[in-house]
């Protein structure tokens, strides 16, 4: 009987994919109920289900930090600041994200390593793609900064570009503002909407379903990147998206 629950136990703590990338905005990382930019408690909770989540499960995962709670590029440009100047402060911006959930998950004895779209040798690695999943390989969570190094572009559609170059399974796309996946409408606008179990990356463009910027979903979509939606706020979920677990929305 002890040999079966422990067989139990490990099915059940197997991951559904063996790589995946975790697309983790800068606002999830700030506390509605604080006024710090990064809440030390939150991104403690969460560098705590992942690293609890890596060392059980033996997964490979890589994490895009977006950079919002600190500076949004179309903030600067609405106020009319020069859009390309005003993305390089929110890329920016991630960096000192990354760099806080790096130290975060090693005070749980998790590895990382952050790599850097823009070069900070002082700081962390130049992003290199065989360098990237050669950390992986070693046990080693990755914490991709400054998006892609170019302006124009929100973080989400480096979350799609890096997952392909990785050979990733899926991208696991946190959400932090109460909704729980992907909705025929805003669930905090609309009472009637409804949600979806699992949805196609076509319904998502034709209905504007706005989960991610439309690049990355047509990237995701042409190279048949699955995207997991859940609310990254609730523990444990990190570890039950992993898993594969009936939560949030899947897009494919």
């Amino acid at each position: 009987m002890t040999t079966q629950t422990a067989l139990g136990e490990d099915t059940f703590r197997k991951p559904k994919w063996k790589r995946a990338v975790l697309k983790l905005s800068g606002e999830a990382l700030a506390s509605s109920a604080s006024d710090e930019t990064i809440d030390a408690g939150t991104v403690q909770r969460i560098a705590g289900e992942v690293a609890k989540s890596v060392s059980e499960m033996n997964v490979e995962l890589a994490i895009m930090v977006g950079g919002g709670n600190i500076w949004r590029g179309t903030t600067g440009a609405g106020e009319g600041m020069d859009r390309a100047a005003s993305d390089t402060m929110g890329m920016l911006g991630t960096v000192i994200n990354a760099l806080a959930l790096q130290d975060a998950i090693e005070r749980f004895g998790q590895p990382t390593r952050v790599l850097s779209a823009i070069a900070m040798s002082q700081v962390c690695e130049p992003y290199i793609r065989r360098r990237a999943i050669r950390h992986l390989e070693k046990g080693r969570v990755v914490i991709f900064a400054a998006g892609m190094g170019n302006p124009f572009f929100t973080t989400d559609t480096p979350a799609a570009l890096r997952a392909a170059e990785i050979e990733a399974g899926v991208i696991l796309k946190g959400t932090h503002s109460g909704v729980d996946g992907v909705y025929t409408a805003d669930p905090r606008l609309d009472k009637n909407a409804s949600k979806f179990d699992k949805v196609s990356f076509s319904e998502v463009i034709t209905n504007d379903l706005r989960v991610m910027d439309l690049t990355a979903i047509t990237f995701c979509k042409d190279n048949a990147i699955p995207i997991l939606v859940f609310d990254i706020m609730k523990p444990g979920n990190i570890g039950g998206a992993l898993r594969g677990e009936e939560i949030g929305t899947l897009i494919q």
